[in-house]
């Protein structure tokens, strides 16, 4: 019961966040605002997180693949896809996750605590549209540039660890990257990021707008938005691959 009463709550909670703004102007400003606060402050983490990625990956493979039936060139090419297909968006979700999640849940956690939010609807405004749906726009729009930064940082950073440690030639890196490329590869890894990205922004302004209690209970609602999160990602990751992929 508890699951339906969480499901009819969150459906309940879209419709208000999606209903018709009632000023277009404040709306933009703030999805700009979001942008940055969001997007723009994750880029860091993403950026490291990338690099290391993809650094290893060519580590370990070069290491492994020791067989000399096994071109050297598909190495560069495996780290290429693993980059596309799953790490740079699924990884990277669940990651930001974990930053941009538990940040919204407990700013509106703690402005329904201190009841601002029951202050907005005094004063007429839709409070749940007023605070997630910029929220949602603005990491929808966003995060896929983070996807394609992932993507470009983590081959560089084969690159450089093939290049400084010697454990593979890097002209032949660079003709495994260029190897039987699939434009519709960054599609998909676009198309998940921006689900990932609706999933992560509805589901941690749900726990936070129906936050309870004290300041205990906010940072509650915080690490369940993370946990809900990063398992609805794993889920919807599975299910995208079916549709795009394999479909």
């Amino acid at each position: 019961m508890q699951f339906f009463d969480f499901v009819g709550r969150y459906f309940i909670l879209m419709s208000k966040v999606f209903s018709r703004p009632e000023k277009r102007s404040i709306y933009r400003r703030r999805i700009f605002f979001e942008m940055e606060a969001l997007g723009l402050n994750s880029v860091g983490i993403a950026a490291i997180i990338s690099v290391f990625m993809g650094a290893v990956i060519t580590l370990q493979m070069s290491i492994n693949l020791e067989s000399p039936f096994i071109p050297r060139y598909l190495i560069g090419y495996a780290t290429r896809e693993s980059m596309i297909l799953e790490f740079s968006s699924t990884v990277v979700a669940l990651i930001l996750a974990g930053k941009v999640g538990s940040n919204i849940a407990s700013e509106i956690g703690t402005m329904r605590i201190t009841e601002q939010i029951d202050a907005l609807e005094i004063m007429g405004v839709n409070s749940a549209s007023y605070l997630i749906l910029p929220k949602i726009v603005a990491t929808v729009l966003f995060f896929p540039f983070l996807t394609i930064l992932s993507i470009v940082i983590g081959t560089a950073g084969g690159y450089l660890i093939a290049m400084f440690t010697g454990v593979m030639n890097p002209s032949d890196y660079v003709d495994g990257l260029m190897y039987s490329f699939k434009p519709f590869s960054i599609w998909y890894s676009l198309i998940k990021i921006a689900v990932y990205a609706f999933l992560i922004t509805s589901i941690s302004g749900f726990y936070g707008y129906y936050a309870k209690g004290n300041s205990l209970e906010v940072g509650r609602s915080s690490t369940n938005a993370v946990v809900v999160s990063s398992v609805l990602i794993l889920i919807f990751d599975l299910i995208l691959t079916q549709l795009l992929l394999i479909a």
